[in-house]
C-alpha cells in the first residue's frame, strides 16, 4: 500500500468517527463530521443505502480504523500483530501499547505536536531529540525512561507554537511533561488509550 494523498477527511467519513487526522481542525466546527454527520465519501455518499456489514466487514473496518488513526501501513500493522501475538498478555492491549509507544504517537499525546502527521512530518526533518539525540525514525518506539525534546527551532514553527499554547490540551498519565520535553512513565493500559475501536475483532481478523 502506498502513501495516501487524498483528503484525510475523507478517511474519517469512511470510517464515521473522528480519526483526529487534521489536528485543531478536528475540534472546530470545519470538521466535515460536524457539519455532515458520518457520511461516506463519493458522489452516492448521502444516498446510499447502508447494508449492514458481515462479521468479515466489521472486522476489516476495525482494523482499517486502527491503521489510518496511527497512521500505519498494512505491512508494518501486521507486524506489530505478530509481535503481540507472542506476548502473554492480551494480545489486543500489547498491539495498542505498541502503537502507543511509536515515537510520532508520543509526540502527539504530548501535545507537542496538533497531530501525528504534524509529528511525523517533525521527526523526519530532525525537530526530535530522544536523550539529546536526534532521530529522524517516526516509527521509533520510545523506551519507559527516554527524554523526548523538541528542538528550539521546532518550537518557534507556527503551527507547533499555536498549539503548544493551548490551555485545554491533556496529557495522559502514563506520560510526564514540562515545557517541550516529556518522557514514558510506563505502558498505558487500555482504558488510557483514547482509541474508539474494538481490538478483539481486529485480534479476530488476523486469526482467520
Amino acid at each position: 500500500m502506498g502513501r495516501y494523498l487524498d483528503a484525510k477527511c475523507r478517511l474519517c467519513r469512511r470510517e464515521g468517527v473522528k480519526l483526529f487526522l487534521k489536528g485543531d481542525r478536528c475540534f472546530s466546527p470545519k470538521c466535515p463530521l460536524e457539519k455532515k454527520g458520518a457520511v461516506p465519501p463519493g458522489t452516492h455518499g448521502l444516498g446510499r443505502r447502508r447494508r449492514k456489514l458481515s462479521e468479515y466487514g466489521v472486522q476489516l473496518r476495525e482494523k482499517q480504523k486502527a491503521k489510518r488513526l496511527y497512521g500505519v501501513r498494512e505491512k508494518q500493522f501486521k507486524k506489530y500483530f505478530e509481535r503481540a501475538r507472542k506476548e502473554k498478555q492480551a494480545t489486543g492491549e500489547v498491539l495498542f501499547q505498541i502503537l502507543e509507544s511509536r515515537l510520532d504517537n508520543v509526540i502527539y499525546r504530548l501535545g507537542l505536536a496538533p497531530s501525528r502527521a504534524t509529528a511525523r512530518q517533525l521527526i523526519s526533518h530532525g525537530h526530535i531529540q530522544i536523550n539529546g539525540k536526534k532521530v529522524n525514525i517516526p516509527s521509533y518506539e520510545v523506551a519507559l525512561g527516554e527524554i523526548v525534546a523538541l528542538t528550539p527551532q521546532a518550537a518557534k514553527i507556527k503551527s507547533v507554537k499555536d498549539h503548544l499554547e493551548r490551555k485545554d490540551a491533556t496529557i495522559p498519565a502514563w506520560l510526564e511533561k514540562k515545557a517541550t520535553v516529556g518522557q514514558v512513565k510506563r505502558l498505558p493500559k487500555r482504558d488510557e488509550i483514547e482509541a474508539n475501536i474494538n481490538e478483539q475483532t481486529i485480534v479476530e481478523f488476523y486469526s482467520r
